[in-house]
């Protein structure tokens, strides 16, 4: 028997997001990171929520070929803001992020965040969608405007995040606060179980 400790499964997130690093970090893992490519605005589907769940099997699904993701686990994650029935992404700019705003102030949205993990190693991959209301606040167009010059709505789903400048435009939530940031880890560890995998074994020392 060797005294060697077992080294932990790789884990690699297929997202450039710095909020889904941050809450797979703070929940002890080490992921590498290895961005997708995928053009999103070429992927459709008939609700917010298959959106979704249809963008984050992309991500997973094309890092998962890569060579230098062989053997390991692959995250994808995506989120949309799911208002009216309409899929809200990223703002196109400004004017876009400022007319969001306007319209979500005082209303209620549904985040959906797809998730998909594939087992490289297993040839394995399971999907699950993660779901949190958010009840918006009503800032006046004043803070909405200089929310917008900030930039930070450009980069985020939904125009808002609930880990920076507008978490005091965000009067409450009904779910997951991770998966409004970009992930669930509650779901990921499900995911994960189902692919005979636990989340301790994937802890960073």
């Amino acid at each position: 028997m060797s005294d060697q400790p077992r080294q932990p499964r790789r884990l690699v997130l297929a997202s450039k997001s710095p909020a889904r690093l941050g809450l797979l970090r703070q929940a002890g893992l080490a992921p590498e990171v290895i961005v997708s490519g995928v053009d999103e605005d070429a992927i459709s589907a008939p609700t917010p929520a298959e959106l979704a769940l249809a963008l984050a099997e992309a991500k997973a699904s094309v890092v998962s070929a890569r060579p230098d993701a062989k053997g390991a686990l692959v995250v994808g994650c995506d989120s949309v803001l799911e208002l009216d029935g309409q899929a809200l992404g990223k703002p196109a700019d400004a004017e876009e992020a400022t007319a969001r705003w306007k319209s979500m102030r005082g209303r209620a949205g549904v985040l959906q965040t797809g998730h998909c993990v594939y087992d490289t190693a297993a040839g394995r991959h399971v999907s699950a969608l993660a779901s949190t209301v958010v009840r918006f606040g009503e800032p006046s167009d004043e803070e909405i405007a200089a929310y917008v010059a900030s930039g930070e709505p450009l980069h985020v789903a939904g125009a808002f995040t609930l880990d920076g400048r507008s978490a005091p435009f965000v009067d409450s939530i009904e779910g997951d606060h991770g998966n409004v940031i970009g992930l669930s880890l509650p779901l990921l560890r499900r995911l994960l179980s189902e692919l005979g995998v636990g989340i301790t074994e994937l802890w960073a020392e």
